[in-house]
């Protein structure tokens, strides 16, 4: 609150520095600190006092060690200059990050469309909603596309949703900001919302960017699923980001979900993740794929056989697959330390070891999902209660 400003800046201040403010201007001040320090906690404003002197006193510095150098003795009106400004708490805001910022963390991602196995489908339908728009806007803007606020990507786990929607960034040369659900709730009133505030009022600072809150669910489940007064204020507080006077120029929003059965409704309306990505599990093709790019850096004996693992491994998951390749290199090295290839043998005992994650009921769930979805959002359209489409891939 402004008092608790006020008493924090009084508090880091001394007597000397606080009598050279006058009260008109500290009113003033206080009146802007109010607007502007959203997520500052009491030791980023100390901070911020601290960094306001020191900067009151570097900007008189010179003249100070002038007189020293010559030995004489430093006139009083260059002492009486000494004292904090406005333009110094501006300076100091501009120095000082705030924690609730510190904990955004920006990532430029590495991970490139070839890092991924296979899911081509959903590789292209991620460069026209996300890469097109961010690297080619004048093109949208220009035949009047209007690319979607955000985008849903849901499927099995350990399919690559991450891995998507990092390569998504790395090919269109955006920032990228990764959330998941645990990072933003709080028990204190308020603070998870303004976590939320911080996160889209950063990335449009560092924009082109991509917000993507992994884990979805556990942040905006539906009534019934655990939702509670924290996660409803969540849930309307990115809607209203997603959504508010404030435009998201040059700013997309990810999401991944393994439950897209439990989310909030209202998160998947038009105008909000009006466009869901089905990430399936691989089939035998893909999983050869899958292979070939986690393979290409180890030394396989000529006896492997990818094709014939890949056949073998009906209900894994990329992570499942990526799990079995690090347990075949793993097997190669205990047989012996100076080993020089990973042979078909240490393959069939990783498989052994490492068994499927994906059954043929929980794929068949994720079809069935956004088949229900379609049709659900296509009558909802004929009854003219949406003015969008809802897609579905």
């Amino acid at each position: 609150s402004e008092n608790e400003i006020r008493k924090v800046i009084e508090e880091n201040l001394d007597e000397e520095l606080r009598g050279k403010l006058n009260n008109e201007l500290i009113d003033v001040m206080f009146d802007h600190f109010a607007e502007i320090t959203h997520g500052y906690t009491g030791a980023d404003i100390a901070a911020v006092c601290r960094e306001a002197a020191m900067h009151a006193i570097r900007r008189v510095l010179p003249e100070i060690k002038k007189f020293e150098k010559e030995g004489e003795e430093i006139p009083r009106e260059i002492l009486e200059n000494l004292f904090v400004t406005y333009e110094d708490f501006e300076h100091a805001l501009h120095m000082v990050e705030p924690s609730a910022m510190r904990e955004v963390l920006i990532e430029v991602p590495n991970v490139k469309w070839s890092d991924i196995g296979d899911l081509e489908d959903v590789k292209q339908e991620l460069k026209e909603a996300v890469e097109w728009p961010l690297k080619y806007p004048e093109s949208f803007e220009r035949l009047g596309i209007r690319p979607p606020k955000g985008i849903l990507l849901y499927g099995p786990p350990g399919c690559g949703k991450t891995l998507l929607a990092k390569a998504v960034a790395t090919e269109s040369e955006a920032n990228f900001i990764s959330i998941k659900g645990p990072e933003v709730m709080s028990k204190w009133v308020g603070e998870s919302e303004r976590r939320i505030r911080e996160i889209f009022r950063r990335a449009r600072q560092v924009a082109p960017c991509i917000i993507f809150f992994d884990e979805i669910d556990s942040l905006a489940p539906r009534r019934g699923f655990g939702i509670h007064e924290v996660t409803e204020r969540i849930v309307s507080q990115i809607l209203t980001e997603m959504s508010g006077i404030e435009e998201l120029k040059n700013v997309v929003v990810l999401a991944a979900t393994n439950r897209p059965d439990i989310l909030d409704p209202a998160l998947l309306r038009p105008g909000r993740f009006d466009r869901l990505i089905l990430v399936p599990a691989p089939n035998e093709e893909a999983r050869l794929k899958i292979l070939k790019v986690l393979t290409k850096n180890m030394p396989l004996a000529k006896d492997v056989n990818l094709k014939k693992i890949a056949k073998q491994t009906e209900g894994y998951s990329g992570a499942d697959l990526e799990a079995v390749c690090r347990e075949a290199a793993m097997s190669a090295l205990r047989r012996d330390k100076k080993v020089k290839e990973i042979s078909m043998k240490d393959f069939k005992k990783a498989l052994e070891s490492i068994k499927p994650s994906l059954s043929e009921e929980l794929i068949e769930f994720y079809k069935k999902f956004g088949e229900r979805f379609k049709r659900s959002t296509i009558t909802e359209t004929k009854k003219g209660k949406e003015k969008e489409l809802g897609y579905v891939g």
